[in-house]
């Protein structure tokens, strides 16, 4: 027999691979995700037979799983909305950097937001639902360190002055000030729910969805599609409290709790292996996760 050239081997590999790839654009259209899922269970389970064995892997591909003739057109507006989100970041860096020139080493965090703060502003202006007559309300565990862009959303809506933003991390200081962190014993009139120290704020939303579930179940609380949103950062999903409770998510199929993890651990941007990590637990379960 003759050897095939290496330039030939590639080739034919390249031609291969692209009938392959045909062919499974015919089922996709044919036959639809179900049978794809299906064929391809089939053929590693054949693979396996014949002494195939595939590297092991549970993480899962980073691209967006809904196809994009599925996605439904952008519901506002992305110049007004992208301004807004400027704003909102300018004001959130402009309020650390005079604090801490009042006082030096005062401290604060920046990149933490500046990663989130589309995240953010596409909750804030779509998803998250205030309670109403009929409807509890969606609940936040916003992400401790992204505090200082809360607070200049806040202040761009009127809720906060600028004496207040003024006074960041100076909570005794003449007319009061902004707490570091999420915190309702100190400003009960803004914060719902405390979320630092870190794993704090992922355990309590997990536990927070299940509670809201019990009691639903039980006939104790109207069935709403109320949400709970946690936004953590990714040195938190390397915390015990984020992966011994991201179980209990999977096992009670928590389809009511959104956890979205962002590349940043106290403020600076890191890589995102716990990320990946708490991806692997979170998998088994219908709940939703969300990463930037």
């Amino acid at each position: 027999m003759r050897n095939t050239a290496p330039k030939d081997a590639a080739e034919i590999e390249a031609l291969e691979t692209r009938e392959w790839l045909e062919s499974l654009d015919y089922v996709i259209q044919s036959g639809g995700p179900a049978r794809v899922s299906r064929l391809l269970r089939e053929l590693s389970d054949h693979a396996r037979r014949h002494g195939v064995r595939q590297p092991f892997t549970a993480n899962t591909p980073y691209i967006n799983t809904i196809p994009a003739e599925e996605q439904p057109p952008f519901p506002g507006s992305r110049e007004i909305e992208r301004r807004i989100k400027s704003l909102v970041r300018w004001n959130a860096l402009a309020m650390v950097v005079k604090a801490n020139k009042i006082e030096e080493g005062i401290g604060g965090h920046i990149s933490t937001f500046a990663s989130a703060a589309t995240l953010y502003e596409v909750g804030f202006n779509h998803f998250f639902r205030g309670k109403g007559d009929r409807n509890d309300g969606d609940v936040i565990y916003f992400q401790g360190h992204a505090a200082p862009g809360i607070y200049a959303r806040a202040f761009i809506e009127g809720r906060l002055s600028s004496d207040k933003l003024a006074n960041f991390r100076r909570e005794l200081a003449d007319g009061g000030g902004l707490s570091s962190y999420p915190h309702p014993w100190l400003m009960p009139d803004f914060w719902e729910f405390p979320t630092v120290s870190m794993g704090l704020g992922p355990i309590c939303s997990i536990y927070q969805a299940r509670f809201m579930r019990y009691l639903e179940d039980r006939g104790l609380k109207n069935r709403t599609n109320g949400k709970v949103w946690a936004f953590i950062g990714d040195g938190e999903t390397d915390e015990p409290e984020t992966l011994g409770a991201i179980t209990l998510a999977s096992r009670e199929k928590l389809d009511n709790l959104i956890l979205s993890s962002t590349a940043t651990c106290s403020g600076s941007t890191v890589r995102s292996a716990a990320t990946a990590r708490l991806s692997r637990s979170w998998k088994p379960s219908s709940a939703v996760p969300a990463g930037t």
